[in-house]
């Protein structure tokens, strides 16, 4: 079985189209009718996002803990204890491509960090089309890249629980991850082969993750001498 989590917090606008990309990357054939389990993990949710969520086809696991980092790793529990061989993790306000699981498991690693396309730059106004164009210059989603996104993460069941699972961090937590693998020596695929496309969304959730990123590149580009320094749309974004 394969496993994918889902964190949300509050994200009753977005959890549908989620649920729904997720469902037909766990219809590909070259899954050859593995069964996929898919599982968000409403954190804290002042909204309907949960109900949204098992309308769309989708299990769900309530918390209350405002730590992304412990809702993925709760997640990954529960799909773990499910009998999940492999575990894939995106973001409620992200949809995954139909390949993306196969597009995972084809490169046959132990872990694989894939790349985030934006979808539509709109929320950022007037200053939409120059942030698309410095992101683009910084931002490569090629083989042999060296980003990592909780957007875009996918690993075996025991490779997860050689690196001890995702901490309990309210940022990061998959970078942090990902350092654990590689410091239990598991060869992690950086690849722009499984593909998702995210928000770029100006009321981010994460602090230093993805959506905090452009925003520091927002005002870099707005306000140069403003101290912000550079934005490394590398390993910080998640």
């Amino acid at each position: 079985m394969i496993g994918v989590v889902i964190p949300a917090h509050d994200e009753s606008a977005h959890i549908a189209a989620a649920v729904a990309a997720a469902r037909c990357a766990a219809a590909h054939p070259a899954l050859a009718g593995e069964p996929v389990e898919i599982l968000v993990v409403a954190d804290a949710c002042r909204d309907d996002t949960a109900a949204q969520a098992a309308a769309s086809g989708a299990s769900t696991l309530v918390l209350a803990a405002r730590n992304v980092g412990l809702a993925r790793h709760a997640g990954a529990q529960q799909l773990l204890a499910a009998g999940a061989r492999w575990l894939a993790f995106t973001d409620a306000d992200s949809t995954v491509a139909e390949d993306w699981l196969a597009a995972q498991l084809a490169l046959r690693c132990e872990a694989v960090c894939g790349c985030v396309w934006v979808t539509d730059w709109q929320a950022h106004g007037e200053h939409g089309a120059s942030l698309a164009q410095a992101f683009a210059a910084q931002y490569r989603p090629v083989e042999g890249h060296s980003h990592i996104h909780g957007a875009n993460l996918g690993l075996s069941a025991e490779a997860y629980l050689r690196a001890g699972g995702f901490p309990a961090l309210a940022t990061s937590e998959d970078v942090a991850l990902v350092r654990a693998l590689e410091a239990a020596g598991i060869v992690v695929a950086y690849s722009a082969l499984p593909r998702v496309w995210t928000s770029a969304r100006v009321d981010h959730r994460a602090p230093l993750g993805f959506g905090d990123a452009l925003r520091r590149l927002s005002s870099a580009l707005q306000m140069p001498l403003a101290g912000e320094g550079g934005v490394v749309l590398g390993e910080a974004v998640a």
